[in-house]
């Protein structure tokens, strides 16, 4: 059994509730997340926000390549997205977000979360799909998104703390409706690899 397959026969929600269908053969995967429905911390009001549905298996234990399509069909409201997910607890994780901006605007977001959630904006999509990535690199993680799949794009690079912080790391897919009725996000061309990115920015 490959890495992908052996991650989409593992998944289950790890946080959140919510839909899910997974085709592990064609490597498809449909998550639906109700009304009114985020994953965030805060670092203004230090609320915590729960309910966006994670759906994770567990992580490799070494460096590996995680990537999706990521399509969210129809008509978004603001913060709707699709969403690849580190996630260790409620108060340790990461969220690489193809997100509907407050400008109307389709988006590549990161957000970063230890104890407190760092939510940085990156590109705007013209298309209504965007290929996403995670990899590890040690205890470093990485962002990047890309229009084909090929030539890749670097949003962020971060650590979510040390090796023994980050016992019990699933890895997975997620969506989000914070503001919404409700939100369907589809994910194809899911992959994973046990490999090490050989460099950060080159667009490989």
């Amino acid at each position: 059994m490959t890495s992908t397959q052996d991650l989409l026969a593992r998944l289950t929600f790890v946080a959140g509730f919510g839909d899910a269908s997974i085709d592990a053969e064609a490597g498809a995967v449909v998550v639906t997340a109700p009304a009114n429905t985020d994953l965030i911390a805060d670092p203004v009001s230090g609320s915590l926000t729960r309910g966006a549905p994670v759906l994770a298996a567990p992580a490799p234990e070494g460096d590996f390549v995680f990537s999706a399509r990521v399509t969210v069909p129809g008509e978004r409201s603001t913060y709707d997205a699709g969403v690849l997910a580190l996630y260790v607890n409620e108060r340790r994780w990461a969220k690489l977000c193809f997100e509907y901006s407050p400008e109307a605007e389709a988006m590549v977001v990161g957000v970063v979360t230890n104890g407190f959630s760092d939510d940085s904006n990156g590109d705007v999509i013209e298309a209504d799909t965007v290929h996403l990535r995670v990899s590890r690199l040690g205890e470093a993680f990485a962002f990047h998104h890309s229009p084909d799949g090929v030539r890749w794009r670097f949003l962020r690079v971060f650590r979510l703390g040390t090796t023994d912080e980050l016992e019990g790391l699933h890895l997975g897919l997620a969506a989000q409706a914070p503001l919404g009725q409700g939100r369907v996000a589809e994910f194809a061309s899911i992959s994973l690899e046990e490999r090490r990115l050989a460099d950060l920015r080159d667009g490989s």
